[in-house]
């Protein structure tokens, strides 16, 4: 294992930031048990990691590690691993159609093996397309009716990674996913390997963010990362609003809930030991609705069909404001109950008036609805949050640690 794979990072550093930046975040493991290269989240860190054979590296020209890199980074950046595969589709077709995907952009920077649009058994297909285009429009081969799949479990490379020859790689022949897929998300998958996915998600998202603005601020941009490249990375970057999430998100971490102990409920850790605990109450969550004269009526719409949504899983306080909270408007908003957009006040905007209202009234969370056009606020006893759209969550007037989340 005389590769130096450090040495290859580093000069990706020199002429690619954002993939330079990526990288410093993904482990990597030298393993000569996998033929090629693949990365999976390795479930005990629930943290994405590339596995690699140094031999197989130390047999391609620099041009083509970097090529290689780049292609595991990419299936990361389009979530090829956590994502499950079309149901009914054969793993080695889909590996075949992710990987177009990706060599679409990368194709003079990789080794002959790897499958290309426009090259091989793949010449009548063009450039530039999804994963989900590829198999829709993918070449008829006798190959492709077999029984053969990955196992998806155990050490990477133990599963056949479809299109390989003998020596467990792709040939001319008979082409192939000329990297190592087999620790990709399956309909097996565990519980626990599906909260790793998720938790591993969610920190790749933290990761391409900062990855995302040190290249901008890097001299050489985003290296060869074309501009539609770009424009889909930043657009998966943004943060889609899961009222579901945020809903479990406040009664989680916001719930100052009294506990008893109950012998009818039996303790998750010491079962039939010591008794289990018993919740008296649920959550107590406000929803402050910015309505002052910066906020359009479209943008009013907006916030009450997704608090129409949020409505069929559980019960609020809606508390309207603008410089003030007008406390005979406040009104509590059903389960189940379906409203229409209402405006009640129309001057400028105070983010104290709703503080103050929550304070003052012992709610253990609020979520508060605005375009962020207005001075940071006084410090809230109870967990806040914030809602606003997308020029508010880029361009907000002040800067804050609390979480801001945009809606679609």
């Amino acid at each position: 294992m005389s590769f130096d794979l450090k040495l290859h990072a580093y000069r990706l550093l020199m002429d690619e930031p954002f993939f330079a930046a990526l990288s410093r975040k993904i482990e990597k493991r030298a393993c000569t048990a996998i033929p090629t290269a693949g990365v999976r989240v390795d479930p005990d860190t629930a943290q994405f990691e590339m596995i690699y054979n140094p031999d197989f590296f130390a047999s391609l020209p620099e041009e083509h590690v970097r090529g290689v890199l780049k292609h595991e980074f990419y299936h990361l950046i389009f979530d090829h691993v956590t994502s499950r595969r079309p149901d009914g589709i054969n793993p080695k077709v889909w590996n075949i159609c992710a990987d177009l995907a990706i060599n679409s952009h990368i194709a003079d920077e990789l080794p002959e093996m790897a499958c290309v649009p426009g090259r091989g058994p793949f010449e009548e297909l063009p450039l530039h397309k999804s994963a989900e285009w590829y198999l829709a429009n993918f070449p008829e081969r006798p190959e492709d009716d077999s029984d053969d799949s990955e196992s998806g479990e155990g050490e990477p490379g133990d599963g056949d990674d479809g299109g390989e020859g003998g020596n467990g790689q792709p040939s001319a022949e008979n082409p192939g996913s000329f990297d190592d897929h087999s620790g990709w998300s399956e309909s097996g998958d565990t519980p626990a390997q599906e909260a790793a996915n998720q938790m591993a998600k969610e920190r790749l998202k933290q990761s391409m963010k900062a990855a995302a603005q040190e290249a901008s601020q890097s001299a050489k941009g985003w290296g060869s990362v074309s501009a539609d490249l770009k424009k889909e990375i930043i657009k998966r970057l943004e943060t889609k609003v899961d009222w579901k999430k945020v809903l479990r998100y406040f009664i989680k971490t916001s719930q100052r809930a009294a506990r008893r102990s109950s012998v009818k409920r039996i303790n998750k850790r010491y079962a039939y030991i010591h008794p289990g605990k018993k919740t008296l109450r649920q959550a107590k969550i406000a929803i402050a609705i910015d309505q002052s004269g910066s906020v359009s009526d479209q943008m009013l719409e907006q916030f009450f069909g997704e608090l129409n949504k949020l409505a069929k899983l559980a019960e609020f306080t809606v508390v309207p404001f603008d410089t003030e909270v007008p406390e005979d408007k406040v009104y509590v908003w059903k389960k189940g109950q379906s409203k229409p957009t209402e405006r009640v006040s129309c001057g400028g905007t105070c983010f104290d008036a709703p503080t103050d209202y929550v304070n003052k009234h012992s709610f253990d969370g609020v979520i508060i609805l605005t375009d962020m056009e207005a001075p940071k606020p006084k410090r809230c006893k109870a967990q806040r949050m914030w809602m606003t759209d997308q020029r508010g969550a880029s361009r907000p007037y002040f800067k804050t640690n609390e979480r801001v989340i945009a809606i679609d």
